[in-house]
C-alpha cells in the first residue's frame, strides 16, 4: 500500500537545519577571512619589500652604460689605437612578428649580406631573450638614411650609435697592440669566474691579444648605468637615476712609431714578378726587436708577415680567417715572442762569459783550429767549422770575432750540459722574458731531464757539442736573444723587456718602472768586457765587418746562422742550390754605441742564409736612431756625441713601480 506524504511541513526541523548550515557557513567565512587577512599581511607587511621589488622590476629598468675604452699612444704621443663612432643595426627578435620576412626586407632595403645574416643567426642562439642582436656592424651613411626613413615599418629594429676600436696603422703594429673583438661565451665564463662580469654587461668587445689583452683592466674602465621608468609597452617614461661610466685609462707605450714603420719597411723588398715583369713589393718572413738597453724598453717590435687587426674588431668572416689560419707564411704568429729558432752563434758571447766565470777558459786560453773538432778519445763524427781550412790559433776574442765553432765545441764539452743550462737560464734562455703581452713561449734550454721526458733517451755527450754554438735541441725567440744581448751590454744587469711606458691620468703621466731580474753573478767585470770587445771586433774585423763599414759610432754585434736541416760531414752548404724552405735562418744581434749603449737590435730572416745577411737590417736601424736625429724631431742630446732614439718628455710625471 502506497504511503501518503504528510501534508504538513516540519518547521522546527527546517529551522534547525538552516541554523546548522548558517553556523557552518559563518565559520567558513571567518576562516576564509583569516586566510585572506593572513595573505594580505604577508603581501603588504611581511614580504612587502620583495613584492615591491618585483613590481618595480616590471616598471623600472636598469640600463648598463659601457665606458669609453682607453686610447693607446706611442712614446711621442702619436695615437696607435683610438675609438671612432659607428652605427650598427640591431634587432630584438622577440619584438619582431615575422623575423624571416623582416630579414628579407632589410636585405632588399639595406643590402644586408648573407654572411651578415648568418652571423646574426649564430649570435642570436647565444643571446638572452629580449636582448638586441647585431645585424649590421658598421652602417654607412646611405644605410643609416634609408633605415631612418623606413624605421616605422620595422618594430624591434633600431640603430645603435657607439664607439668602436680602430687601429690607424693596420698591420704595422698588430703583434704589439693585439686587437679587441666581440665578447664570446668563453670570455663571459672567464669574466664571471673573475667576478667582474657585471662590469661588461654593456660592453661589446674585449682585448684578445697583445697590449689590448694584457692591460684590459686599465683600458676597459668602469660601467655606469641609467635607472628608468617604463610603461607597459617598454617605452621610457622618465629617468630616475643616472650614474655615468668611468672611461678606461689612456696608456703610452715605449714604441717609437716612426722607428716601427721603418723597421717594417726593412722586412719588405722590391722584386720582379716573373709573370708580369713588373716590380712588386714582397714581404720577407722574419722578426725585428729594437730595445733601449738602458732599461729594455721596446722601441720597435716587428713580426712579418702580419695582418690587419681591424678585421677582427667587428667580426672577421670565416673565409678571411681561414686564409690567415692556413697561410704557409703564418701571419697570425707573433714571431718576436712565439717564433722559436735555434739561436745559433748569437749565443757565443754568453757562452764565453759562462766559460770564463766557471774557469773552463781564461782570457789567455789559445786553441788551434784545423777546421774541425772531434770528441776527445773517441771515434765520433767530426764537428766542422764553417771555414773548412780552419782559423789557426784562436783565443776567446777571436773566437767571438770570427765565430769559430770549434772553439765553442771544446767549451761546451768541458762545461757539460748541466752548467751550460744553468748559466744560460741566468741570461733568460729557457725562461719567459717577462714582456707585458701574454703571447710568449719560453723556447727550450735543454737539460738531461728534458731529453728523457721528451725522447725517452738519456743525454749523450754528443748532444752537448752543438749546444755550444746555439744548435741542437736549443731554441729561443728573437725577444730572448735581444734580452740576452742586453745582459752582455749591461755587464750582467738583467732588465725586463717591456712595452708600457706611462699611464695617462688627465694631464699627468705616471711613468711605469719595471723591476729588474737578479743580476748574472758571480762574473768579474773584466769578463763582461771581453764579451763586449769580442762583439765589437765582429763589426770591425769579424763576420759583420763589411756591413758595418764607415760608421759614425762604434757598434758591437754577433752574427748567427740557425740551421734548418743537418748536413753530412762531406756536404757543402750553398744557399743558392738549396730550396728556399730548407735554407738556414739568418740572425744578427747587436748594440751601439759600445761604451754607453742606447739602441739594441736583434733580427732574424727566415731562410735568409748566412747570419751576416741579417746584419744590414741592424745597421740601418742603428743609423736611423743614432745618425739621423732629424727623423726624431724631439730627440735630445744624451751621452757623448750620440743622439737618443728614445726622446721622452718626463715633465709633470710621477713614477709607478711594477714587479
Amino acid at each position: 500500500m502506497k504511503k501518503e506524504r504528510s501534508q504538513f511541513r516540519d518547521h522546527g526541523a527546517e529551522a534547525s537545519l538552516f541554523n546548522r548550515r548558517a553556523v557552518v557557513s559563518f565559520i567558513g567565512i571567518i576562516i576564509l577571512s583569516f586566510v585572506l587577512i593572513g595573505n594580505l599581511y604577508h603581501l603588504e607587511v611581511q614580504d612587502y619589500k620583495e613584492y615591491q621589488a618585483r613590481s618595480n622590476n616590471n616598471r623600472i629598468k636598469v640600463i648598463p652604460i659601457a665606458p669609453n675604452r682607453g686610447r693607446i699612444y706611442d712614446r711621442n704621443g702619436v695615437i696607435l689605437a683610438e675609438n671612432v663612432p659607428v652605427y650598427s643595426l640591431e634587432i630584438i627578435p622577440e619584438k619582431v612578428a615575422n623575423l624571416p620576412e623582416t630579414l628579407t626586407n632589410l636585405k632588399t632595403l639595406l643590402g644586408v649580406t648573407d654572411d651578415e645574416i648568418a652571423a646574426f643567426m649564430k649570435e642570436k642562439k647565444h643571446t638572452r631573450r629580449f636582448k638586441p642582436v647585431t645585424l649590421i656592424d658598421q652602417m654607412n651613411e646611405k644605410q643609416v638614411a634609408e633605415f631612418s626613413v623606413n624605421e616605422f615599418h620595422y618594430p624591434g629594429v633600431d640603430i645603435d650609435a657607439h664607439l668602436e676600436r680602430y687601429y690607424p696603422y693596420g698591420s704595422a703594429l698588430t703583434h704589439t697592440l693585439g686587437y679587441v673583438a666581440k665578447i664570446n661565451d668563453r670570455d663571459i665564463k672567464s669574466l664571471k669566474e673573475q667576478g667582474i662580469y657585471n662590469n661588461y654587461k654593456a660592453t661589446r668587445t674585449i682585448g684578445k691579444l697583445g697590449i689590448e689583452r694584457y692591460y684590459e683592466d686599465l683600458l676597459h674602465g668602469q660601467s655606469g648605468y641609467e635607472k628608468v621608468e617604463v610603461n607597459s609597452r617598454g617605452r621610457v617614461i622618465r629617468t630616475l637615476e643616472y650614474v655615468p661610466p668611468v672611461s678606461g685609462k689612456d696608456i703610452k707605450l715605449t714604441i717609437d712609431l716612426n722607428l716601427q714603420l721603418y723597421a717594417n719597411k726593412l722586412l719588405t723588398e722590391d722584386v720582379k714578378d716573373p709573370k708580369t715583369g713588373k716590380m712588386v713589393t714582397k714581404t720577407r718572413r722574419g722578426a725585428i726587436v729594437v730595445l733601449d738597453p738602458r732599461d729594455d724598453a721596446i722601441l720597435a717590435m716587428v713580426s712579418s708577415p702580419s695582418y690587419d687587426p681591424n678585421l677582427f674588431v667587428h667580426g672577421i668572416s670565416s673565409k678571411e680567417y681561414s686564409q690567415l689560419l692556413n697561410s704557409p707564411a703564418h701571419p697570425l704568429v707573433n714571431r718576436t715572442t712565439l717564433g722559436v729558432y735555434p739561436p745559433g752563434s748569437t749565443v757565443k758571447p754568453q757562452i764565453a762569459v759562462a766559460a770564463l766565470a766557471t774557469g773552463v777558459i781564461t782570457p789567455n786560453t789559445v786553441r788551434n783550429n784545423p777546421g774541425w773538432w772531434r770528441i776527445p778519445n773517441s771515434n765520433s763524427r767530426k764537428f766542422r767549422d764553417d771555414v773548412r781550412w780552419g782559423h789557426g790559433n784562436v783565443d776567446v776574442y777571436k773566437a767571438i770575432e770570427q765565430s769559430v765553432d770549434t772553439f765553442f765545441y771544446q767549451v761546451a764539452y768541458d762545461m757539460g750540459i748541466d752548467r751550460i743550462s744553468k748559466w744560460m737560464n741566468k741570461f733568460g734562455y729557457g725562461e719567459l722574458t717577462g714582456i707585458d703581452i701574454r703571447e710568449e713561449t719560453a723556447g727550450n734550454m735543454p737539460t738531461r731531464e728534458w731529453k728523457r721526458a721528451h725522447t725517452k733517451q738519456p743525454w749523450y755527450q754528443g748532444d752537448t757539442i752543438p749546444i755550444g754554438i746555439g744548435q741542437g735541441y736549443w731554441t729561443a725567440t728573437p725577444m730572448q736573444i735581444a734580452k740576452a744581448t742586453s745582459v752582455v751590454a749591461n755587464s750582467g744587469v738583467v732588465h725586463r723587456p717591456h712595452l708600457l711606458y706611462a699611464i695617462i691620468d688627465g694631464d699627468k703621466e705616471d711613468i711605469v718602472k719595471f723591476k729588474d731580474f737578479p743580476k748574472v753573478e758571480p762574473v768579474p767585470e773584466k769578463y763582461w768586457k771581453i764579451a763586449q770587445e769580442g762583439m765589437h771586433l765582429v763589426t770591425t774585423k769579424g763576420t759583420a765587418r763589411k756591413e758595418f763599414q764607415n760608421l759614425g759610432y762604434e757598434a758591437a754585434g754577433k752574427t748567427g746562422t740557425s740551421q734548418v736541416y743537418t748536413m753530412s760531414d762531406t756536404e757543402n752548404y750553398d744557399a743558392n742550390e738549396v730550396a728556399e724552405h730548407l735554407r738556414d735562418h739568418a740572425l744578427f744581434t747587436g748594440f751601439a754605441p759600445v761604451n754607453h749603449p742606447q739602441v739594441l737590435v736583434s733580427t732574424i730572416l727566415e731562410h735568409g742564409g748566412w747570419g751576416r745577411n741579417a746584419a744590414p737590417i741592424a745597421r740601418k736601424i742603428m743609423d736611423y736612431v743614432l745618425v739621423k736625429p732629424t727623423l726624431h724631431p724631439e730627440a735630445q742630446k744624451q751621452e757623448g756625441d750620440d743622439k737618443s732614439a728614445t726622446p721622452v718628455d718626463v715633465s709633470k710625471t710621477t713614477v709607478v713601480k711594477t714587479s
